[in-house]
């Protein structure tokens, strides 16, 4: 294989070659590379022969720049060349509903719904997304051992890897809705061991919406309130105060609320093992506190008690 030097010697004729055409069939003679030989006396190209011959000379001289550009600007040592710094979750590839990581020990999922909501340019279930997710599991990686995405998971009810998740987040569950296909794989899920984690809806009319969606997944089950008590308070941090987290619109209009969701609620559904199935944080925004824990007008101790729910809600979700 030629060397990097001999390319560039040949890319430098071919440059000089392709200039003969724009001074008229003068072959230039200042600036040549070292490696050329001396160029002969400068001809003026007095024939048709000599300008045809010229400018088929110009263009071979084009295709081979073209040509040895291409080889210069590939690494030819035969080593991948690097590319940008990024997490575990694009070693194994991407798809439709985002990066495969099953090598982690954790892949965020969030949980695509049908709400009544919905319009032609906004899904309910992709609020905050991708940005609430990156946020929390920089900091999941951080502050904790386990080894997570660095980016989240589109599941489907409906879809074949659906009980690789311990956990699936469903925000602005206030108007959703599931078939009854959905509902039972759901409940499946649930009863299998899945955990849900409900977030970002507030106020008494969407409580009533969320409701009637989860009766149809959990028909025999009562949605309680979760006593301070419980474990899930307990795996990590504890979380003994009752600290309701605000969306980013409320917090700067200085209330911790909306709608009529003044009080801030943590409820949920158990197993007939005492597990928790399904957490459910009513009236408050988890993943806003996600998505803008770099925002300064943003107060940090609703981030930081965000993030301490979610990693107790994940670790709880892996080990029970």
């Amino acid at each position: 294989m030629p060397s990097r030097a001999d390319l560039l010697c040949s890319l430098r004729l071919s440059l000089t070659l392709l200039g003969a055409t724009r001074r008229e069939g003068v072959f230039p003679v200042r600036n040549q590379a070292p490696c050329l030989p001396p160029p002969p006396s400068p001809v003026l190209a007095s024939s048709w022969r000599d300008r045809l011959a010229t400018c088929v000379c110009a263009w071979a001289g084009l295709g081979l720049w073209v040509g040895v550009a291409s080889v210069l600007a590939a690494d030819t040592s035969g080593a991948t060349t690097p590319g940008p710094a990024r997490t575990a979750a694009y070693e194994i590839g991407w798809d439709a509903r985002g990066p495969l990581a099953f090598h982690t020990e954790f892949q965020f999922a969030r949980l695509q719904h049908h709400s009544a909501r919905d319009g032609a340019y906004r899904q309910r279930w992709l609020t905050d997304w991708p940005a609430a997710e990156q946020h929390l599991l920089r900091g999941v990686n951080r502050l904790t051992r386990i080894r997570a995405a660095g980016e989240s998971r589109l599941v489907s009810v409906m879809d074949e890897d659906l009980f690789d998740y311990p956990l699936l987040y469903a925000v602005e569950p206030g108007s959703w809705q599931f078939s009854n296909l959905e509902a039972v794989r759901l409940r499946e899920y649930l009863l299998r061991g899945g955990f849900l984690l409900v977030d970002d809806f507030h106020g008494t009319s969407e409580w009533h919406g969320f409701a009637a969606g989860l009766r149809r997944v959990l028909p025999d089950r009562k949605i309680v309130d979760i006593p301070r008590s419980d474990s899930v308070f307990h795996t990590v941090y504890d979380l003994d105060e009752s600290v309701q987290i605000p969306g980013i619109g409320a917090a700067l209009r200085g209330v911790t609320y909306e709608r009529d969701g003044v009080t801030p609620r943590w409820r949920g559904i158990y197993d007939d093992h005492g597990r928790l199935m399904v957490v459910i944080n009513f009236n408050m925004d988890l993943g806003d506190a996600w998505e803008h824990a770099d925002v300064p007008e943003y107060a940090l101790r609703y981030t930081n008690r965000a993030y301490q729910y979610a990693i107790n809600y994940i670790v709880y979700a892996m080990t029970h």
